[in-house]
C-alpha cells in the first residue's frame, strides 16, 4: 500500500526553484559518475605508494563499481520505501565519509574499503536522484530538458573524471582524486533539504538477503573474469567462480519470486520495453566504458601524452557530449521518439568505435583521435537518455524507485562485466602478439585494436536489439 506525500507549502516552494533543484541533482550525478573513472591516471602513483600489485590494482575501480552496481537495487528499492530525499542524503553521507577514508588510505585493504563503502553511497544517491527528477518535472517538455541535462552531466562525469584525476595527480597528489568529494559532498547535503522533494513512501520490508545474493553474484562473476587471464579460462577457478556466480544469480531469481516484499518484483520486468531496455543500457556501458578507459591508455602509452594533457585531448568528447545532450537530444526525443535516437546514437557509437580500431601506434589526434572520439560523443549523446527513458517508459509511478535502480545497475553491471571481458580479450591479444616476435609497442596497440573492436561488436549487438525489441509507446 502506497502512503503518497500530500501536496505542500514545501514542495510548491521547491516547485518554483525546480531549475536549482536540477542544478543540485545533476551535480550528485556527475559525482557519482566521475567517481568511476577519476582515479584511471591515478593508478601508477596509487601503485607506488600503497605497493599494489598490478593485478591488484584493477580493484581500486572494481571495489566501486561492484558495490555501486550490486546496491542499486537496494537502493532504488529503499527510495521508493522510505522517500527519495531522505535516501539520497544518506547516499551522500556514506560516500562524504568514504571519501575520506579512501583519502588517507594507508594500505591496500583501507583503500579498497573506502572504494567500496565509495560504491556503497553511490548506490543509494543514483535511483533517488534520478526519482527526484521525474518526481519535479511534470510537463514533458520541461522533462525531456531536465534529462538531457541529466544525461549530460553523468556521461560529461565519466569523461571529466579522466581529466580532473590527470590534473590534480600532476599538481597535487592522488589522495586529492578522493578528498575532493568532501567539500562538494557536505555542500549538497546542505541544499538537499531545501531543494529536493520528500518524495512518496510505501509500507514493506527491506529485503536485504536479495541485496546480499545480487552483489555477492556480481563480484564473483567480474573477479572470475579479471583472473581468468592469469589462471587460465578453461581452469577449475574460472570456471567454478562462473558456475557459483550463475547459482547465486538462480537463488537470487527464486528468493524473489517467494518473498512478499522482494528486491525486485519479476512482475516488472513485462513492463513494456523495461527489459529490453535495461539489456540495451547494459550494452552501452559495455562499449563506451572500454572506449574511454582504452583511448586514455592509447594516448599516455602509445602516444606518450602526460597525465593531464590526455585529460585535455579527451575534453572535446566531453563538451560536446554535454552541448549536445542539453540543446539536442531531448528535441530529437520529441520529434522523432526515444527509439530512433536510441538506434542511431549506437549506430554512431559502433562506427566510432570501428574507427578507433583501425588506430595505428604512430596516429596523431587531429587525424586519428579527435574524429573518432567525437563521433562517440554524438553516438553517446542520442542513446544515453533514449535509452534511459525506454527503460523506465512502461514503469507505474509507485515503482519509479526501483526502475531506475534497474536502469542504474543495468548501466553498471555492463560497465564492470564488459570491462573486465574487454580488457581480458585485449591483454591476451597483446600477449600473444608479442609472442609470435612482435615489437612491444606494436603488440600493445594491437591489443588496444582488438578491445574497440570489440566495443564495436557489443553495440552492434545493441543496435540489433534495440531494433528488434524496442517498442514505440505512444504518449
Amino acid at each position: 500500500m502506497n502512503t503518497t506525500s500530500k501536496p505542500s507549502i514545501e514542495n510548491t516552494a521547491i516547485h518554483h526553484k525546480r531549475w536549482m533543484t536540477l542544478s543540485l541533482l545533476c551535480v550528485a550525478q556527475f559525482i557519482v559518475i566521475m567517481d568511476t573513472s577519476i582515479i584511471g591516471v591515478a593508478l601508477p602513483a596509487i601503485q607506488v605508494d600503497l605497493g599494489y600489485s598490478q593485478v591488484g590494482l584493477q580493484w581500486i575501480f572494481n571495489a566501486y563499481v561492484i558495490l555501486f552496481g550490486g546496491f542499486l537495487l537496494l537502493g532504488g528499492r529503499l527510495s521508493d520505501l522510505f522517500g527519495a530525499r531522505k535516501v539520497f542524503m544518506w547516499g551522500f553521507f556514506v560516500l562524504t565519509v568514504a571519501s575520506l577514508l579512501a583519502g588517507v588510505a594507508w594500505s591496500e585493504a583501507a583503500l579498497n574499503t573506502g572504494r567500496a563503502l565509495q560504491g556503497l553511497g553511490s548506490a543509494l544517491i543514483a535511483p533517488a536522484a534520478l526519482t527526484s527528477v521525474l518526481a519535479t518535472f511534470k510537463d514533458p517538455k520541461e522533462l525531456n530538458k531536465a534529462l538531457g541535462f541529466w544525461g549530460a552531466s553523468a556521461a560529461a562525469g565519466g569523461s571529466a573524471g579522466v581529466f580532473l584525476g590527470g590534473a590534480i595527480t600532476e599538481w597535487l597528489s592522488w589522495h586529492w582524486t578522493f578528498l575532493i568529494n568532501i567539500p562538494l559532498g557536505i555542500l549538497v547535503l546542505i541544499f538537499s533539504k531545501k531543494l529536493l522533494f520528500k518524495g512518496t513512501t510505501q509500507k514493506g520490508k527491506v529485503d536485504i538477503l536479495g541485496a546480499i545474493l545480487a552483489t555477492l553474484a556480481l563480484i564473483i562473476a567480474v573477479y572470475a573474469i579479471v583472473s581468468a587471464e592469469g589462471a587460465g579460462w578453461q581452469s577449475v577457478q574460472t570456471i567454478g567462480l562462473l558456475v557459483l556466480a550463475v547459482v547465486l544469480a538462480l537463488v537470487f531469481l527464486f528468493v524473489q519470486k517467494q518473498k512478499s516484499d522482494p528486491l525486485v518484483p519479476l512482475s516488472i520486468f513485462k513492463r513494456p520495453n523495461l527489459l529490453s531496455g535495461n539489456i540495451v543500457m547494459a550494452l552501452l556501458a559495455a562499449a563506451w566504458i572500454p572506449l574511454w578507459f582504452f583511448l586514455n591508455i592509447y594516448l599516455q602509452q602509445t602516444l606518450n601524452y602526460s597525465a593531464f594533457n590526455s585529460g585535455l585531448a579527451l575534453l572535446p568528447m566531453t563538451i560536446a557530449i554535454m552541448f549536445l545532450m542539453v540543446g539536442m537530444t531531448g528535441k530529437l526525443v520529441a520529434k522523432f521518439g526515444f527509439k530512433t535516437n536510441l538506434i542511431a546514437g549506437l549506430l554512431a557509437l559502433t562506427i566510432s568505435l570501428l574507427l578507433f580500431s583501425t588506430i595505428p601506434s604512430d596516429g596523431t589526434f587531429l587525424i586519428h583521435v579527435l574524429p573518432a572520439s567525437l563521433l562517440g560523443a554524438l553516438g553517446m549523446s542520442l542513446a544515453y537518455i533514449p535509452g534511459t527513458i525506454a527503460s523506465m517508459s512502461g514503469a507505474k509511478p509507485e515503482e519509479t524507485g526501483l526502475a531506475s535502480g534497474l536502469v542504474n545497475t543495468s548501466y553498471q553491471v555492463g560497465s564492470a562485466l564488459g570491462l573486465a571481458i574487454i580488457v581480458a580479450i585485449a591483454s591476451a591479444k597483446t600477449t600473444a602478439t608479442v609472442a609470435s616476435g612482435a615489437a612491444q609497442g606494436v603488440a600493445l596497440n594491437t591489443g588496444f585494436q582488438t578491445a574497440f573492436f570489440a566495443a564495436a561488436v557489443i553495440a552492434a549487438v545493441a543496435v540489433i536489439i534495440a531494433a528488434v525489441s524496442i517498442k514505440k509507446l505512444k504518449p
